[in-house]
């Protein structure tokens, strides 16, 4: 089912609190939000219909995007714009914003990148525990950051974890978060072809490679995970093709596989609403598509 005709690289999918509407973020129209007037953010009801549109200026590069439980949307901003001539930077920071759009928090040096507390290098991703505690994958290859940041529920800096490479804990380009009922957070690790977990104080626990090249992955109230993989081919990640792979969050067992029919589609963004219904979101096609239970 497609929505709209006008998405830009769609880079965040996900299902509001009641289960059935669903929240997309792209890149207004296009593969970045700078100069545009085009509204990021849309809202559409179960059967398709926009309910609602916001965030024009108010970002560089849309990223990760997540809902918590009480209805906020995350954002991240993977682009920025420095400060300059006494203007604002813009971007490199993660906001929490109501469902009207209102900003709530901002993580992050508006237009500045860094590798500290108060500072990020392209943010790809946010998850928000049921806690309360904020997740934020920081980084999106060569020359930015490669580590999980934590933060308490008032955007306190508590942690930060990982460095680049392709041991335990380390990372190329952790691109997306997930978490499933016992509290273990999911990293899609792209560059390195694997999920990393761990918990939520960082320990690692497991690596799983059995879901290709991660770009996007979501986690549903029954313990089933997503897996979009845009870029795996005979070259990248041989024996993989793209698509989403859909298995058990408890063991890793793949149950089905719904494949890239796009060339150069890029799905990378994938949800699920609480009927079962899979939503991917392609960066390279500047798609949005609904595939029924």
């Amino acid at each position: 089912m497609l929505f709209r005709f006008n998405f830009g690289s769609t880079i965040g999918i996900n299902v509001d609190k009641d289960g059935k509407s669903m929240w997309v973020f792209d890149r207004c129209g296009g593969n970045t939000c700078e100069n545009s007037n085009i509204d990021p953010i849309t809202k559409y009801d179960a059967s398709g219909t926009v309910v609602a549109t916001f965030g024009a200026k108010m970002f560089v590069r849309p990223h990760g995007f997540s809902v918590d439980r009480d209805g906020n949307l995350w954002v991240a901003d993977g682009g920025g714009i420095a400060p300059k001539d006494g203007k604002p930077g813009k971007g490199q920071t993660v906001m929490k914003l109501s469902p009207d759009g209102k900003v709530l928090m901002t993580l992050g040096t508006p237009g500045v990148t860094g590798n500290d507390a108060t500072h990020f290098n392209a943010p790809s991703d946010i998850f928000v525990a049921p806690s309360g505690d904020i997740f934020v994958a920081d980084g999106h290859g060569d020359g930015t950051n490669a580590r999980i940041v934590k933060f308490d529920k008032t955007g306190k800096f508590v942690k930060a974890w990982g460095k680049a490479g392709k041991g335990p804990s380390e990372f190329d380009e952790p691109h997306n978060l997930a978490m499933d009922s016992q509290g273990r957070l999911f990293v899609a690790d792209r560059a390195n072809n694997r999920i990393q977990i761990f918990d939520q104080d960082g320990k690692f626990l497991a690596e799983w490679k059995q879901f290709g090249r991660p770009s996007g992955i979501y986690i549903d109230k029954n313990d089933m995970l997503y897996v979009a993989d845009s870029q795996s081919d005979a070259k990248i990640n041989p024996g993989f093709g793209q698509g989403i792979r859909i298995g058990s969050a408890k063991d890793g067992k793949l149950v089905s596989y719904i494949p890239e029919t796009k060339v150069l589609g890029s799905m990378e963004a994938t949800g699920v609403d609480d009927a079962g219904n899979v939503y991917a979101g392609y960066t390279g096609a500047m798609d949005f598509k609904k595939f029924a239970k």
